[in-house]
């Protein structure tokens, strides 16, 4: 006859399991239940970004695409595709797939939540450049319509992202870039920078590398087969044209260039006893940086002199608003002045 107190304990322990297995909100079963639905979720809502993504450069997407963009095997691709087109979210025409309207709705909001996560690791965190993709891509799909509204409160209501990208409004609506390769601006052309297309990855860190972003005037000196060279904030750039493709560009009228570049140069071409005045600090100054050199008064109109030198060359200090600021290179390169002759 067992004992009294071990088949109690036995008890428990089967009691204990079951619970743990099978308890409604928490337990392993109901947690591995709402992992099932939240990566179909997000399989769902990945296949319709790039199916939006594939209408708006007139490539319907297929299931193929889909299978390759997804990292999952056609008959995934298959069955993840029926239950779309159950839900209403696709049709499928001659073995292409398009969106219906409820689809488009749930890909922009999709897109929408991507963007604007963008710009807000971009303005106010420390994250790297190369991270806010990867790190928007994971937080997209955590953002409620109602959350991403109040997010963009926060952010001022921004237009675009960080990449330029245009961002949904809360009706959907947006307008897509009108810029056009880098590698078809005519040379000696000068340009505006107003997209960087933010994938593969190794692409965009090396245009992120070389210190581009939108609202740069450029300058194509150079353009063969083999490589584009073009001037840009006063540095000369090589890119060879399969990555030079992913930098659009908006021709500009050569008075328009003159107006926004004469005079104007970086804060570290001063020498030392010089002094100049503040025109803007340079867009890709983000973050916690962009806020520093703000709450050190370094805005348009403040003038600012370069007092001295320190014997490597690197930093400089700078005399901002009766305070001495030391900057180093990469710092100062960010502040856009024109010398003044005035005393500060």
């Amino acid at each position: 006859m067992p004992d009294p107190l071990t088949a109690l304990l036995v008890g428990l322990l089967i009691m204990a399991a079951t619970a743990a297995l099978l308890w409604p909100q928490s337990g392993l079963y109901a947690r591995w239940r709402r992992a099932g639905r939240l990566n179909a979720r997000v399989l769902s809502e990945d296949a319709l970004k790039h199916i939006h993504k594939s209408e708006i450069q007139d490539q319907p997407a297929t299931l193929a695409s889909i299978a390759g963009t997804l990292n999952i095997s056609l008959n995934a691709a298959a069955d993840l595709l029926h239950r779309m087109q159950t839900n209403h979210l696709v049709t499928l025409k001659n073995g292409a797939i398009y969106l219906t309207p409820e689809g488009r709705d749930g890909a922009l909001h999709v897109i929408r939540a991507h963007r604007l996560w963008e710009s807000y690791l971009a303005n106010a965190t420390g994250y790297a450049e190369h991270e806010w993709h990867g790190q928007a891509e994971e937080l997209e799909h955590a953002l409620t319509p109602a959350a991403a509204d109040a997010l963009a409160l926060r952010l001022g209501n921004p237009s675009h992202d960080p990449h330029g990208d245009p961002i949904p409004t809360i009706n959907g609506r947006f307008v897509e870039h009108s810029g056009q390769p880098l590698t078809g601006l005519a040379i000696d052309q000068p340009a505006r920078i107003v997209h960087l297309e933010d994938e593969p990855e190794m692409v965009y860190a090396q245009l992120a590398a070389e210190g581009l972003h939108p609202g740069q005037i450029v300058r194509v000196t150079e353009s063969t087969p083999q490589r584009i060279r073009f001037w840009t904030n006063g540095n000369e750039h090589v890119l060879a044209p399969m990555v030079a493709a992913n930098v659009a560009v908006v021709p500009l009228a050569p008075e328009l260039e003159e107006e926004e570049t004469v005079g104007c140069e970086r804060l570290s071409c001063l020498e030392v006893g010089e002094t100049a005045v503040v025109v803007r600090i340079s867009k890709a100054c983000r973050g916690a940086e962009r806020r520093r050199f703000m709450d050190l008064g370094i805005l348009p109109g403040t003038p600012i002199t370069a007092e001295m030198r320190s014997p490597s060359g690197d930093p400089t200090a700078y005399r901002i608003r009766g305070a001495l600021i030391a900057l180093r290179a990469p710092q100062a390169n960010l502040i856009k002045v024109k010398r003044t002759d005035a005393a500060p």
